[in-house]
């Protein structure tokens, strides 16, 4: 430092009398006018029409350097596998894609339950998107495939559909469907002939995830990754905790072996469990018995064993318990009769090989746009929040824009092959990142598993109990009603916040999923406009001894 720099610095700094140190600033006050008088202030550039689209164009100049970053962006595995060392990543990814596969048997089944096709629906959609995905997508570590919310959102929609379409449609004239209305609810009672109500229900899956398809591929191309802001996390959190009553209430008959009616509409869960308690008598104590084993077992080990911090870094893997669960029921199942001689509902038969390609139903597309319009915002949020959270956790960044380019195309594709909406799965994506996962090569492994499955295996599982599926659900609940701890925290920071989260929830569950959620962002948008119009306002004081000016609300003195 220069003896000056030294001199002027001994002069700006002074010891106050209580220890502090005292900074004093010596430079000369100007208004705007002396501001304009000693220094002379230039002109704004302005961009005319011309010289934008002369910039445009020089962006699309082609060389080699452009195409290769082009081509790198649309393609981020290119970039990924490029700095990729066999033999230090490829072990983990391999340990990794073979945990992440096993967990994708149970899952699949389960949640492909919730869209109310069979269980082997959910086998494809843990396949097919997760290879697209492969290709496409900018995280290293989220795992597609199900997820409780877009799965309960698909099958809502398809609810819809059967009751729009009342049966009559490719060749199935022989489903009636007849339709009552209960203080504004549809009340859906399906009567069919088997193979016609699951084609059905099929074709409206399909139309529903071509469409959530192409909505974000719109999304994409225009740039609408920063779509998501709006979501603000007490919104995101009430709706997916709304979204899991939904869930819970879907499975619960499952467990106690009882039927009711599929309603869809407001209040449609105060009409189901009006039901479920009329049926109640009718439990099958089996399946009830099978059901409350399975969740012990369940919750036991994964909490303490798979998440106890003592005896989980000793783990190579977390302990496969839906696999577990799977296997042994299909096993008891199978050799105690229990369909036969209880009446436990079973999965039934599960086709063996690959489902033969399909034009999915454009006709059908009309109907189902605003629920595949909701569909795509969610799984889009949600999908994103979960890879923005590893990657910031390893250093390395994710491009929203490609991410709905990525979720487009593994929706798209699906919707030929039989697999409904995909989505990163919270529980999967965290498991591939503990276990060791490096890359989306993760992906390709858990495939090749599910590939053995649905070539091979397949057949094995035709005995398993639905309700075991069911608490493999229910369990996997916990995480999402663990949320309403929030609550208390949000009413400590922000009033406001703890006002979306509730109000979100609340309309989730007492209207339905697409429109609670419709309910959240509006709320959400008009609290932006009142904080705006409404910004906290106080007098500032002076604080003795100090140029610091506070709140003399909160600084008394």
């Amino acid at each position: 430092m220069k003896k000056e720099d030294s001199e002027l610095g001994e002069s700006l700094i002074d010891i106050t009398e209580n220890g502090h140190a005292k900074m004093v600033i010596d430079r000369p006050i100007f208004n705007q006018q002396k501001l304009d008088e000693g220094f002379e202030a230039g002109v704004r550039p302005q961009s005319s029409l011309k010289s934008s689209c002369r910039k445009a164009c020089s962006k699309c100049a082609c060389s080699k350097t452009c195409c290769k970053n082009f081509l790198f962006g649309i393609f981020p595995f290119l970039s990924i596998l490029k700095g990729y060392n066999v033999k230090s990543d490829l072990p983990s990814d391999i340990i990794s894609g073979l945990t992440v596969g096993i967990m994708h048997i149970p899952q699949g089944m389960a949640y492909g339950m919730l869209t109310g096709l069979d269980p082997v629906y959910g086998l494809y959609v843990s396949f097919f998107p997760v290879i697209v995905y492969f290709f496409l997508g900018t995280s290293r570590h989220v795992s597609m495939g199900t997820f409780a919310v877009a799965c309960l959102m698909v099958g809502s929609a398809v609810d819809k559909g059967v009751a729009k379409f009342g049966g009559v449609f490719e060749g199935c004239n022989d489903t009636t469907v007849s339709i009552a209305d209960v203080n504004g609810t549809n009340v859906t009672q399906i009567g069919s002939t088997g193979a016609c109500q699951d084609e059905i229900k099929l074709q409206v899956a399909m139309a529903v995830t071509l469409m959530v398809g192409l909505i974000q591929l719109g999304m994409g191309v225009a740039q609408l990754g920063f779509i998501t802001t709006y979501l603000s996390d007490p919104l995101v959190s009430g709706f997916t905790t709304g979204a899991a009553c939904h869930v819970f209430t879907s499975q619960i008959t499952h467990v106690f072996g009882i039927s009711t009616a599929r309603y869809s509409g407001a209040l449609k869960l105060v009409y189901t469990y009006r039901d479920f308690f009329t049926n109640i008598p009718h439990t099958n104590a089996v399946t009830l018995i099978a059901s409350v084993i399975c969740m012990v077992f369940l919750y036991t080990i994964k909490t303490y064993i798979n998440q106890n911090p003592k005896i989980k870094p000793r783990l190579k893997m977390p302990v496969p318990v839906e696999l577990i669960a799977v296997v042994l029921g299909t096993l008891i199942s199978y050799g105690a009769n229990l369909q036969r001689d209880f009446g436990v509902t079973q999965v039934g038969d599960i086709p063996v090989g690959m489902p033969i390609p399909k034009v999915p139903n454009f006709s059908m597309i009309p109907d189902v746009i605003a629920d595949a319009f909701a569909i795509s915002i969610v799984v889009f949020a949600i999908s994103v929040s979960m890879g923005k959270i590893l990657a910031k956790k390893y250093d390395y960044e994710i491009n929203s824009n490609q991410e709905l380019i990525a979720y487009a195309a593994c929706n798209i594709v699906s919707s030929f092959f039989s697999a409904f909406v995909s989505s990163a799965s919270l529980s999967r994506s965290l498991v591939q990142e503990n276990v060791g996962g490096k890359t989306q090569v993760v992906g390709l492994v858990s495939s090749a598993l599910l590939l053995l499955v649905l070539l091979l295996l397949g057949p094995y599982f035709k005995t398993l109990p639905k309700c075991i599926l069911a608490s493999i659900i229910i369990v996997a609940l916990q995480g999402m009603f663990r949320q309403f701890f929030e609550l208390q925290r949000l009413w400590k920071l922000s009033k406001i916040d703890f006002f979306i989260w509730l109000s979100t929830f609340l309309a989730t569950v007492l209207l339905d999923v697409d429109l609670g959620l419709l309910v959240g962002v509006v709320i959400g948008l008009l609290t932006i406009v009142y904080r705006v119009q409404r910004p906290y306002a106080c007098v500032l004081g002076q604080i003795p001894n100090t140029d610091i000016y506070r709140d003399v609300k909160v600084y008394k003195e």
